[in-house]
């Protein structure tokens, strides 16, 4: 299940700048991976990549890489799909907050996201990178303020392909239930992912904040139980 799209109009402006500029940002740092030695990257990746057992050690780079972090990605694949969602997903809810707002909420999202990271995981020392716990709040913030939104997806039946509109709330719901078998996983068994579930968990939890970072319209639109 794969989201294509949100096909409803912005509210109060039409260009996203924030959201294209996270995503051309983060395409032009992962082809600056790419121009890198093996041997550099990984230094790279160690150093500015997020470690809970570093920050717990109070060593390295600190709270900082959690930043950096989010900024780093491991491939083509990885990149396509944080960056899809956070298209598909940011783009209305830069338009409820505004440029600044929003990218302030981003960032937020993803310190929570590894900070999450850091209580339940401390002994973690494989450096975590990608942007999907701070897409993860984003998704989280689109449901609190687009609960009536829908996602067209790309669906495959007997490998023929579909393009349902999907209600936003089960189509995220989805996406946050799958998370919490690993996750706990993890956290009870010490089972090792190649995926970071518990920052998708933080990232999300952010999303509880999000009207503190609404327009001041907006957020009088939300509080009057009319659509944002």
């Amino acid at each position: 299940m794969i989201p294509l799209n949100d096909d409803q109009p912005n509210r109060y402006g039409s260009i996203p700048f924030v959201t294209i500029s996270l995503i051309a940002l983060n395409t032009a740092i992962l082809f600056w991976e790419f121009s890198l030695p093996f041997d550099i990257l990984w230094k790279v990746i160690w150093f500015f990549g997020f470690r809970p057992s570093v920050i717990w050690a109070q060593e390295g780079a600190g709270m900082l890489s959690s930043i950096t972090a989010m900024f780093l990605h491991g491939g083509i694949a990885h990149l396509l799909g944080n960056m899809l969602f956070l298209w598909v997903f940011g783009r209305r809810v830069e338009d409820a907050c505004g440029p600044a707002r929003f990218l302030i909420f981003y960032l937020f999202a993803g310190v929570c996201a590894d900070l999450i990271t850091a209580i339940v995981q401390p002994h973690e020392s494989i450096p975590g990178i990608g942007a999907s716990g701070a897409i993860f709040g984003v998704m989280g913030a689109y449901l609190i303020l687009f609960p009536e939104g829908r996602i067209r997806t790309l669906w495959f039946i007997y490998f023929i392909p579909a393009w349902p509109h999907i209600r936003a709330v089960w189509f995220i719901f989805y996406y946050l239930i799958v998370q919490i078998p690993p996750a706990l996983d993890t956290y009870l068994n010490g089972v090792q992912y190649g995926i970071g579930y518990w920052a998708h968990l933080g990232g999300f939890s952010a999303c509880i904040f999000i009207l503190l970072f609404l327009r001041h319209e907006a957020f009088a639109r939300y509080m009057s139980n009319v659509g944002v």
